[in-house]
C-alpha cells in the first residue's frame, strides 16, 4: 500500500465531529454539562479534553473526561470494544492507573452515533472516559530508571491480565495484522513515508530490520502477550 493510499485510508475512517457536535453529543448521550472542550491528539479516532459543570444528580461525577469517538471502522466491532473497555475497568479495580467509562444515559459504556446526512452517514461508537493528568514519556527526558519503571508496569499490567481477566470476547483482541501488535513490527515500514529524510529514519529502518533477521525467525520462542 503506498503511503498516499494509507493516509487516504485514515482520511475516510476518523471521524470528524466539531467541538459544537461534540459537546451537544456529550449533553445528550451522557447527561452531563459540558464547560470547556478541547481536542487531543489521535490517530484514527477522535479525542476531546472534556470540562463539565457539577449540577443536581451529578454530585458524585468527575470534573474531566476524554471523549473518544472510535473510528467507523473499528466502530463496526462493538464486541471488541466491550473487551477493551472492560478491561480498562478491571485494571482500574486492579489499582492500575486506568481510565474508566461514565455510563449513558440508558446505562451503557458506549453508544452507536452517527454523523452526515443520506448516503454520507457513518456511525462511530462512543465513550466517555475519565480523564488521567499526566506526561507521555515522548515529551520527559527519559533516563534507565523510568525506562526499567515503564518495563516494570507492562510486565505486571500482563500477568495480571493473564492470570486474572476473563471475558467471553476476548479473542477480539488478537488481530493478525494489527500495527500495534509487537509482532508486526515489520508492518510500518509502510509508515516510514512520515519521518521524512532525517537521522531518526535511519534508526527506525536499522531497528525494523534487525527484527527481521533476529526476532522473526524466532518469535515461535516467544510467549505472546495475551492482550493488545
Amino acid at each position: 500500500m503506498s503511503s498516499g493510499n494509507i493516509q487516504k485510508s485514515q482520511t475516510l475512517i476518523k471521524p470528524t465531529f466539531s467541538e459544537k457536535e461534540a459537546t451537544e453529543l456529550v449533553e445528550r448521550v451522557f447527561g452531563l454539562k459540558v464547560s470547556a472542550i478541547g481536542s487531543l491528539p489521535s490517530y484514527d479516532d477522535q479525542n476531546f479534553h472534556i470540562h463539565v459543570s457539577r449540577s443536581e444528580g451529578t454530585a458524585n461525577c468527575a470534573d474531566e473526561y476524554v471523549l473518544k469517538i472510535t473510528n467507523c471502522e473499528d466502530s463496526q466491532n462493538p464486541e471488541l470494544i466491550e473487551v477493551q473497555t472492560q478491561i480498562m475497568m478491571f485494571l482500574n479495580v486492579e489499582g492500575f492507573p486506568s481510565a474508566t467509562p461514565h455510563l449513558t444515559k440508558d446505562s451503557n459504556i458506549m453508544s452507536l452515533e452517527s454523523l452526515g446526512t443520506g448516503s454520507m452517514t457513518k456511525k462511530y461508537m462512543v465513550r466517555l472516559l475519565t480523564y488521567l493528568p499526566g506526561m507521555t514519556v515522548a515529551t520527559i527526558s527519559t533516563n534507565p530508571h523510568i525506562l526499567y519503571e515503564i518495563g516494570k508496569l507492562a510486565a505486571r499490567l500482563d500477568k495480571t491480565l493473564t492470570e486474572k481477566f476473563h471475558h467471553p470476547s476476548v479473542k477480539s483482541l488478537h488481530r493478525g495484522k494489527f500495527i500495534w501488535n509487537l509482532a508486526n513490527v515489520p508492518l510500518l515500514e509502510q509508515y516510514i513515508h512520515a519521518l521524512g529524510q532525517n537521522s531518526y529514519r535511519e534508526v527506525v529502518e536499522q531497528v525494523i530490520q534487525q527484527f527481521k533477521d533476529k526476532i522473526v525467525p524466532k518469535l515461535r520462542n516467544f510467549r505472546a502477550c495475551e492482550y493488545f
